[in-house]
Parts: C-alpha cells; sequence; structure tokens
C-alpha cells in the first residue's frame, strides 16, 4: 500500500513531533501512498501510513491526522462542502469523528448530490445530537424519541481507532488551516 521515497530534507521541521511518540525515526520514514488512497486525495500529498507506535492524538503544525474510515465508504479529499462545513462549524478535528459520525455525514452528502434535496447544517441539527464518546471522541446519536433518520448507518466498527495516517498540511488544499489539536 505504501512506498518510501527519499529521505525528508529537514526531518526535524518535516516529521511528527518525536517526543509524541510519533515515528522511530523521523528521517527515515517519509511516504506517499501508492495504491487504494492514491486517489483519494490530490497529486503531490505527501502521507505517514498508520504505525503501531504512533498515536492518533498529536498536536503537530506539520501534520494533519486523518482516520482511514471516511475513505473507505467513499471520499475523498477535500471533502464535500456539507461535510466540510460540519467540521468548520464544530471545530472537530477529522480524527475525532468516529465512523458513524461519518456514514451519517456521507449519507447526507448523497443525498444532497442525488435527490437534490437541500440539507443543511440546522437540518442536522434537528436529526440528530453531536455526543462526546471520551477521548475526545464524537458520533451522531438521534434525537430520543424519534424514528432513526437514517437506517444502516448505525453498524459497530472494530479496531477504528488504530486506522490512521498522517499528511502533511502544506501539501493538501487548506491544509494549514485545518484545527491543530
Amino acid at each position: 500500500m505504501v512506498s518510501r521515497s527519499s529521505p525528508a530534507k529537514n526531518p526535524e521541521k518535516d516529521s511528527p513531533p518525536k517526543s509524541l511518540g510519533l515515528t522511530k525515526n523521523p528521517s527515515l520514514e517519509l511516504y506517499r501512498f501508492t495504491d487504494q488512497l492514491r486517489h483519494c486525495f490530490p497529486d503531490g500529498t505527501i502521507f505517514r501510513p498508520f504505525d503501531s507506535s504512533m498515536k492518533s492524538d498529536c498536536q503537530s503544525k506539520t501534520w494533519v491526522t486523518f482516520p482511514s474510515a471516511p475513505f473507505q465508504i467513499g471520499y475523498d479529499y477535500p471533502f464535500l462542502t456539507f461535510t466540510q462545513s460540519f467540521f468548520t462549524l464544530t471545530g472537530l478535528c477529522y480524527i475525532q469523528a468516529m465512523p458513524i459520525l461519518w456514514r451519517v455525514l456521507f449519507t447526507l452528502e448523497q443525498i444532497i448530490e442525488h435527490e437534490g434535496i437541500d440539507i443543511g447544517l440546522s437540518e442536522l441539527s434537528h436529526m440528530y445530537n453531536l455526543d462526546n464518546h471520551g477521548s475526545h471522541r464524537f458520533l451522531f446519536k438521534h434525537k430520543p424519541q424519534k424514528p432513526h433518520p437514517l437506517l444502516k448507518v448505525t453498524k459497530n466498527d472494530t479496531h477504528w481507532r488504530n486506522q490512521f495516517f498522517f499528511v502533511r498540511r502544506d501539501s493538501i488544499p487548506d491544509g494549514n488551516f485545518l484545527p491543530k489539536k
């Protein structure tokens, strides 16, 4: 899935902070996606894949943490308008969104695009509550005593916390404006 490129010219500048335990040897671990996820990002995007020694909750001015969940269901980066509006309004980092949140947003994006139904963030807030699931992770819970607005998006995901990767901010559109913590 990944292939190594040449080592970073300035490892201190280009690597996630070593003090956070994100990489074992930053100067030797510069990666680019070559297979399944390459088409989800613009050409020239610089990645670091998941490694069990890395932590998804890093705070970095150089790297953005992405969960793999949105790309497994069909998202590309940059995200569609409705989805990006949600993250801009809430100030959440992408890694804080649990898979159910991504599936709800993606389903609503599909309804907006294919059915031409005008759904905004106010309609989303009438259907769902944004709940904290602990460890600064968030999900959507449908409003109490109302039928679930979207069926079959609530499946349980195992090991989703360990499926993430890093993208260098300056290699993606608006990367420098994404939340840093």
